[in-house]
């Protein structure tokens, strides 16, 4: 009994898109090849978006999952699994979308509220799935509805609170629901509307002025704000005038305010009643005329000098019976000066500052505009200084200048000049600085400065300030005498010299060997300076070199130089002596023994030569000779100058004249040289 899956395959009917409410069904039906004709069990199992809906077992090839009425909870994917004889397969799966969402039932807490309460509702879809979205609607007449929507993940109902505003009498309400199926949004129709009726917790605020709202400068006021309410616990009446609260009373049914009026008070009065949540106001409109101008206060001059006499006057416009006072502005209080129109005072720099003066007409007061009183000391004559300290600058550097007056009122006003050219103008309390940016060689070096206030004595000017420039040094170098070769013992001299720089000028001196060594240093007003170094040694030999630098604080360092010491004439000497005798010796003690061997060579040979031709007595006599000496004397020979052998006259013959000379070589060994 042999078979084998071909295919399972999951159908929907009557189709995939289903409305809701409608029947439907899901079939799983299984092709299978069998070897022969057998009977074969298959368990039938349907999932819907991985979960179990359905499970049978069947001889036949097919099942039938039967939905009779579809819901939008049936909206999913469904799969179905058949297993037999050991074996098993799955089919795709198939989107089954039940459309049409049911409709939401809407139930109200309560169906009675008061201003200031709040409509708690419910919305519910109950045979829907979550996620869900959920929409509330909040209706009365010629308004425009409010909404407001709340997502649901978990479950299928929602619930909102409505605030019942003033205004409010007769709601409805009502929601639907929406869901997303495959990215596309499904709503349901709209739930039941429900009615809720509003009370009102109290009446709309009055509000009224008496004597009226149209009123004079110093008539008194009265304002009264009413309501009527149903229950009195609680309840807040606020008087407000552009948002500042006036009065108020709790637990009361009116507010009483009383006032004297004033051009201030005129604008919109806001009377509002509270209780709870709920909030009722009423507007009033005041307008209070003029009874007369603000006061104006005159001063001659704003701007004087110390010791002056000031006059200030106080008047009112077309209105001359009114109370007049002087005051000084401080921002710790006012200050009386006196009760008059008129006040006269001899001023001096601290009564400097804002005046004003205040009238007063049946309990109105009006206070002027202040004016400002500038009371100035005139300024000291400044002095001009370099911020750094010392006079001078380094070429192509900047300089900073500040100018101060000890004395002067502020603001003043001070000038800067660069010889006789205008090169700045600051306006400051006692000082001012002045930069003066990249100097130069052929510069004006004269700086001064002026100061001026608004004190009639006018511009101070200080002493003129000269500034040196300092020119950094350029280009060192460093000789020696003598040059680069020193004796042992003897003096050198070095010279260290600059291109420019402004003096005095401070030379160092430095040999280099493992490390650097200061030998000299001294300041000099030239651009050059010689040191002498006396008793030169070994321990002098290396390479030296110059420093030069001066108030522009820049060191210029020279090439290096290299001094050698080499030996004394007088060391010559005496090297020369201990060296050339041994070898003159040694000369002479070679010559000598060459000399010897070559007398030696030829010594024999004439014996020779001799023994045939003189007599024996001769032949005796000559080896008696050479057998008793070094070297031959007296034996017919004599050496001359140029180490000729010549015979003598005495040894003469005629045998001899017509004998021939022989010779013997001789092998003479080289002198050793190291002895």
């Amino acid at each position: 009994q042999v078979f084998t899956f071909n295919t399972v395959e999951i159908k929907v009917q009557p189709s995939a898109k289903v409305k809701n409410g409608a029947p439907m069904a899901i079939v799983c039906h299984a092709d299978i090849s069998k070897s022969t004709d057998f009977q074969l069990k298959h368990n039938f199992t349907i999932l819907k978006d991985g979960k179990l809906v359905f499970m049978t077992v069947s001889d036949k090839g097919e099942a039938r999952y039967e939905i009779s009425t579809a819901r939008s909870s049936d909206t999913g994917d469904y799969e179905c699994t058949v297993e037999a004889g050991g074996k098993t397969k799955t089919s795709n799966s198939s989107h089954v979308w039940v459309t049409g969402m049911t409709k939401p039932i809407l139930t109200a807490e309560k169906k009675e509220v008061l201003e200031g309460e709040v409509v708690k509702l419910r919305c519910e879809l109950p045979e829907e799935v979550p996620p869900l979205f959920f929409f509330f609607r909040k209706m009365k007449m010629n308004s425009t509805p409010k909404e407001k929507h709340v997502f649901e993940p978990h479950r299928n109902f929602s619930v909102v609170e409505f605030s019942v505003e003033e205004g409010d009498n007769i709601l409805q309400f009502d929601c639907f629901g929406r869901r997303i199926v495959k990215l596309e949004y499904e709503n349901s129709e709209h739930s039941n509307k429900t009615l809720v009726t509003v009370r009102e917790p109290f009446i709309k605020p009055t509000l009224s002025a008496r004597p009226s709202s149209n009123v004079t400068e110093g008539d008194r006021m009265q304002f009264e704000c009413s309501t009527v309410v149903a229950r009195l616990r609680d309840i807040e009446i606020i008087l407000q005038k552009n948002k500042t609260i006036l009065n108020s009373v709790r637990d009361e049914k009116v507010l009483k305010y009383t006032a004297v009026a004033t051009l201030e008070d005129s604008g919109e009065y806001l009377c509002k009643v509270e209780q709870g949540r709920a909030s009722k106001s009423t507007k009033l409109n005041v307008f209070v005329s003029e009874l007369f101008p603000k006061p104006i206060l005159v001063a001659p001059m704003s701007n004087l000098d110390e010791n002056k006499e000031l006059t200030l006057s106080c008047s009112i416009s077309g209105f001359r019976k009114a109370n007049f006072s002087i005051l000084r502005k401080n921002s710790n209080g006012d200050v009386w000066l006196k009760n008059s129109r008129n006040l006269t005072m001899r001023v001096n720099v601290n009564d400097t500052g804002s005046y004003s003066c205040k009238a007063e007409v049946r309990g109105i007061v009006k206070e002027s505009k202040p004016v400002r009183i500038n009371v100035y000391a005139p300024v000291s004559k400044p002095t001009l200084s370099v911020v750094s300290g010392l006079p001078e600058v380094v070429l192509g550097k900047s300089l900073r200048l500040i100018c101060h007056s000890v004395t002067g009122t502020p603001p003043i006003t001070f000038t800067f000049y660069k010889g006789n050219e205008v090169k700045k103008t600051v306006i400051n309390d006692t000082y001012a600085t002045f930069l003066d940016e990249n100097i130069r060689e052929n510069d004006k070096r004269g700086y001064k400065c002026d100061a001026r206030n608004n004190h009639s004595s006018g511009m101070k000017t200080s002493s003129i300030l000269n500034i040196t420039v300092i020119v950094p040094i350029k280009n060192a170098s460093l000789g020696s005498v003598p040059n680069g070769e020193v004796e042992d013992g003897s003096d050198i001299a070095f010279l260290c010299t600059v291109n420019e720089g402004s003096w005095p000028i401070h030379f160092k001196f430095f040999r280099k060997t493992d490390h650097e060594v200061l030998l000299y240093e001294r300041s000099e007003n030239a651009d050059r300076m010689l040191w002498r170094k006396k008793g030169m040694s070994k321990q002098d030999v290396g390479s030296y070199y110059c420093v030069a630098s001066n108030r522009a604080k820049m060191d210029v360092k020279s090439h290096p130089i290299t001094i050698s010491v080499i030996l004394a004439t007088w060391q010559k000497g005496v090297i020369a002596a201990f060296v050339l005798l041994p070898i003159a010796g040694a000369v002479t003690l070679t010559s000598w023994w060459f000399l010897y061997k070559k007398k030696k060579a030829k010594g024999p040979s004439m014996e020779m030569s001799g023994s045939a031709l003189a007599t024996n007595s001769t032949s005796e006599k000559l080896t008696r000779q050479h057998n008793d000496g070094d070297y031959y004397s007296g034996s017919g020979y004599i050496e001359d100058s140029e180490n000729h052998m010549k015979p003598t006259d005495e040894s003469k013959g005629p045998d001899l004249e017509s004998a021939d000379v022989e010779y013997t070589e001789v092998e003479v060994s080289t002198l050793d040289p190291h002895r």
